[in-house]
Protein backbone atom coordinates (compact mmCIF):
# COMPACT_ATOMS: atom_id res chain seq x y z
CA UNK A 1 0.00 0.00 0.00
CA UNK A 2 1.42 3.40 -1.05
CA UNK A 3 0.40 6.62 -0.98
CA UNK A 4 -2.33 8.72 1.37
CA UNK A 5 -4.29 6.34 3.23
CA UNK A 6 -5.73 9.48 5.07
CA UNK A 7 -9.00 9.13 2.86
CA UNK A 8 -9.82 5.90 4.41
CA UNK A 9 -11.27 5.07 7.86
CA UNK A 10 -9.28 2.33 10.10
CA UNK A 11 -11.71 -0.66 9.39
CA UNK A 12 -10.81 0.22 5.38
CA UNK A 13 -7.67 0.44 5.92
CA UNK A 14 -7.31 -3.38 7.94
CA UNK A 15 -9.43 -4.72 4.77
CA UNK A 16 -7.05 -3.22 2.35
CA UNK A 17 -4.10 -4.69 4.46
CA UNK A 18 -5.88 -8.41 4.33
CA UNK A 19 -6.69 -7.77 0.37
CA UNK A 20 -2.60 -7.18 -0.51
CA UNK A 21 -1.76 -9.60 1.76
CA UNK A 22 -3.36 -12.28 -0.49
CA UNK A 23 -3.76 -10.54 -4.31
CA UNK A 24 -6.55 -12.03 -6.42
CA UNK A 25 -5.67 -13.93 -9.64
CA UNK A 26 -3.99 -11.30 -12.19
CA UNK A 27 -3.52 -9.15 -9.61
CA UNK A 28 -0.02 -8.83 -11.06
CA UNK A 29 -1.33 -7.46 -14.51
CA UNK A 30 -2.79 -4.39 -12.99
CA UNK A 31 0.37 -2.18 -13.61
CA UNK A 32 1.79 -4.01 -16.18
CA UNK A 33 2.19 -1.07 -18.64
CA UNK A 34 3.62 1.01 -15.58
CA UNK A 35 2.11 2.89 -12.55
CA UNK A 36 2.18 6.36 -14.70
CA UNK A 37 0.01 4.44 -17.31
CA UNK A 38 -2.71 3.21 -14.87
CA UNK A 39 -3.06 6.44 -13.14
CA UNK A 40 -3.35 7.89 -16.38
CA UNK A 41 -6.23 5.62 -17.70
CA UNK A 42 -8.18 6.18 -14.43
CA UNK A 43 -7.83 10.03 -14.88
CA UNK A 44 -9.21 9.41 -18.40
CA UNK A 45 -12.04 7.91 -17.34
CA UNK A 46 -12.95 9.64 -14.47
CA UNK A 47 -12.15 13.12 -16.07
CA UNK A 48 -12.52 13.34 -19.33
CA UNK A 49 -15.77 14.23 -21.47
CA UNK A 50 -17.67 11.18 -22.50
CA UNK A 51 -18.84 13.04 -25.52
CA UNK A 52 -23.17 12.20 -23.27
CA UNK A 53 -24.12 12.77 -20.37
CA UNK A 54 -24.80 9.80 -17.45
CA UNK A 55 -27.77 11.16 -17.07
CA UNK A 56 -28.97 11.00 -20.78
CA UNK A 57 -28.74 6.94 -20.49
CA UNK A 58 -31.83 5.54 -21.36
CA UNK A 59 -33.59 2.71 -19.41
CA UNK A 60 -32.23 -0.86 -20.28
CA UNK A 61 -35.36 -2.37 -18.86
CA UNK A 62 -38.45 -0.42 -20.14
CA UNK A 63 -40.56 -3.16 -19.46
CA UNK A 64 -39.48 -3.22 -16.02
CA UNK A 65 -38.04 -6.24 -15.99
CA UNK A 66 -34.76 -5.96 -14.07
CA UNK A 67 -33.44 -2.71 -12.44
CA UNK A 68 -30.25 -1.02 -12.12
CA UNK A 69 -28.73 -1.43 -8.38
CA UNK A 70 -26.55 1.11 -6.73
CA UNK A 71 -24.98 0.24 -3.21
CA UNK A 72 -22.89 2.75 -1.00
CA UNK A 73 -21.76 3.26 1.90
CA UNK A 74 -23.09 6.31 3.96
CA UNK A 75 -19.40 7.39 5.10
CA UNK A 76 -18.02 6.60 1.50
CA UNK A 77 -15.07 9.39 1.48
CA UNK A 78 -13.88 8.39 -1.97
CA UNK A 79 -17.13 8.43 -3.91
CA UNK A 80 -19.56 11.52 -2.90
CA UNK A 81 -22.76 10.63 -1.70
CA UNK A 82 -24.58 13.63 -3.63
CA UNK A 83 -23.14 12.49 -6.99
CA UNK A 84 -24.66 9.49 -6.55
CA UNK A 85 -27.82 11.04 -4.99
CA UNK A 86 -28.03 13.47 -8.07
CA UNK A 87 -27.75 10.51 -10.70
CA UNK A 88 -30.54 8.66 -9.46
CA UNK A 89 -32.83 11.68 -9.09
CA UNK A 90 -32.36 12.05 -13.31
CA UNK A 91 -32.59 8.68 -13.59
CA UNK A 92 -35.10 6.49 -11.17
CA UNK A 93 -34.56 3.74 -12.69
CA UNK A 94 -31.83 3.24 -10.65
CA UNK A 95 -31.97 1.64 -7.15
CA UNK A 96 -30.07 3.37 -5.32
CA UNK A 97 -29.46 1.82 -1.40
CA UNK A 98 -27.28 4.01 1.19
CA UNK A 99 -25.75 1.67 3.91
CA UNK A 100 -25.29 3.45 7.29
CA UNK A 101 -21.70 3.05 8.89
CA UNK A 102 -20.60 1.77 5.51
CA UNK A 103 -17.53 3.00 3.77
CA UNK A 104 -15.80 2.65 0.33
CA UNK A 105 -14.86 -0.73 0.14
CA UNK A 106 -18.59 -2.22 1.31
CA UNK A 107 -18.23 -5.46 -0.37
CA UNK A 108 -15.66 -7.08 1.26
CA UNK A 109 -17.31 -6.67 4.41
CA UNK A 110 -18.88 -10.26 4.39
CA UNK A 111 -22.11 -8.72 6.25
CA UNK A 112 -23.01 -5.79 3.91
CA UNK A 113 -22.08 -8.54 1.12
CA UNK A 114 -24.76 -10.89 2.20
CA UNK A 115 -27.00 -8.25 2.58
CA UNK A 116 -26.94 -7.10 -0.93
CA UNK A 117 -26.54 -10.58 -2.53
CA UNK A 118 -29.98 -11.59 -0.13
CA UNK A 119 -31.70 -8.70 -1.83
CA UNK A 120 -30.44 -8.91 -5.46
CA UNK A 121 -31.71 -12.79 -4.51
CA UNK A 122 -35.66 -11.40 -3.32
CA UNK A 123 -35.61 -9.25 -6.80
CA UNK A 124 -35.83 -12.50 -8.89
Amino acid sequence: MEGNMEIFYPPDLKMLKQLSSAPSHGQEKVRQQGEFECLYRDFIVGFENWDFSSTDIKNPFPDNESSIYLWQGHDDRIIPRELNHYITEKLPWIQYHEVPNARHLIIHNASYCETILRKLLEQQ
